[in-house]
């Protein structure tokens, strides 16, 4: 994993992927992770279901502020 994100703009510091197969996974990664990627399998995630996490997703303003201690938790990780 550790090459891959070498090699990878993606994994730069500050970027926070989810992978969401539902709604609520996407809302929460936005809340509580402060995700700013979204990850869909489109194999095997339907029309419907994709639109419905793209609209989770960008329903999210800011993250939970009872999250702030977890996510800055993430921030130190990341150096």
């Amino acid at each position: 994993m550790a090459r891959h994100c070498r090699a990878s703009r993606a994994c730069r510091r500050g970027r926070r992927a989810a992978l969401a197969w539902d709604p609520w996974i996407a809302e929460g990664a936005r809340k509580w992770n402060d995700a700013n990627v979204l990850v869909m399998s489109l194999k095997r995630t339907d029309p419907q279901t994709a639109r419905a996490i793209v609209d989770a997703w960008l329903s999210v303003d800011e993250p939970d502020p009872d999250e702030a201690a977890n996510i800055a938790r993430l921030g130190e990780l990341e150096r």
